[in-house]
């Protein structure tokens, strides 16, 4: 009876130490837990990947490459799809746009780039005014500014009248509004301004504006859906256009992102597919197309 007695008494002897380690290991977790939340509360935490590439499909993102990356762009347009079987469904033809981007810091980059499509130059930068973050500094969005100038290098319609070299220029100014809701959800809006040195037209305007809605959402780890809209201002748009629409996939494949969309705009700059797209969706006249991006580090990152 003794020993039963002394046996029950280290019983309770160590299940009251065991309480105690167990109270002491709950205060240090809690303990860590506040250091941590104390840390991210007095530092700033930048949102990062709302969308996967510097293009959602046609228009910029409010991406930026990094500092000393340079990305590699190849986009592709074939014909249209109501082609049918004699032209493959648009195969048989396509246009095509040749770009190069620089990251000079983690805020600002430029670009250039070349479209087969009335052998268009164009050239941007894109800088990055505020960035969403979270902690010690809130910003609930990122805001970016892009403006981009595009030279229309075809030859003159009526060669036999005074042609004015600056007539081939076009300058657009766009303001990019984005947001990431989550993890696989972001949107964003861009509203934009383009101006054209010459028009066709004694009655069109020199000035056009457009409002473009753009959102990517994520369907696997690796593979996201992304749609563009771009609406143009009635009283500032060109006779025979339509607003451009586009839906497509990104998907990302190791060292670069693999985009496939339809559309129905054909150019690739921003002068050309916001302001100039006459294809319609209920007719048919849809663009397959795909964008490739590779990325290179060739500058020292920190």
């Amino acid at each position: 009876m003794r020993i039963q007695s002394i046996f029950i008494c280290l019983l309770l002897s160590l299940s009251c130490t065991g309480l105690q380690a167990q109270d002491d290991t709950t205060d240090l977790m809690s303990l860590l837990e506040q250091e941590v939340m104390s840390e991210e509360k007095n530092s700033t935490q930048y949102t990062t990947a709302t969308f996967k590439t510097t293009r959602l499909i046609n228009g910029h993102t409010v991406e930026n490459v990094g500092k000393g990356v340079l990305d590699v762009k190849i986009s592709h347009r074939f014909g249209k799809v109501n082609g049918g079987g004699y032209e493959l469904f648009g195969l048989d033809n396509a246009t095509m746009r040749m770009g190069a981007d620089y990251g000079i810091s983690n805020r600002l980059m430029v670009g250039i780039g070349r479209s087969t499509f009335e052998k268009t130059y164009d050239a941007f930068f894109k800088f990055k005014i505020l960035r969403q973050s979270t902690g010690k500094k809130k910003m609930p969005l990122t805001l970016s500014y892009v403006p981009t100038v595009a030279y229309k290098s075809l030859k003159f319609e009526d060669p036999d009248r005074q042609n004015y070299e600056t007539s081939r220029f076009f300058f657009t100014h766009q303001l990019i509004i984005g947001r990431k809701f989550s993890e696989g959800t972001s949107f964003q809006l861009m509203p934009t301004f383009t101006h054209r040195n010459l028009v066709k037209y004694a009655d069109e305007s020199n000035d056009l504006f457009a409002l473009g809605i753009g959102g990517r959402q994520k369907i696997s780890k690796r593979v996201s859906i992304n749609a563009e809209y771009y609406y143009q201002h009635p009283d500032y748009k060109l006779r025979g256009t339509t607003n451009s629409f586009s839906i497509g996939f990104d998907i990302e494949t190791g060292g670069h992102v693999f985009q496939l969309h339809f559309t129905n705009s054909q150019g690739m700059s921003e002068r050309a597919f916001v302001t100039e797209t006459a294809g319609l969706w209920e007719k048919g006249d849809i663009f397959f197309g795909f964008n490739i991006s590779r990325v290179f580090t060739i500058g020292k990152r920190k």
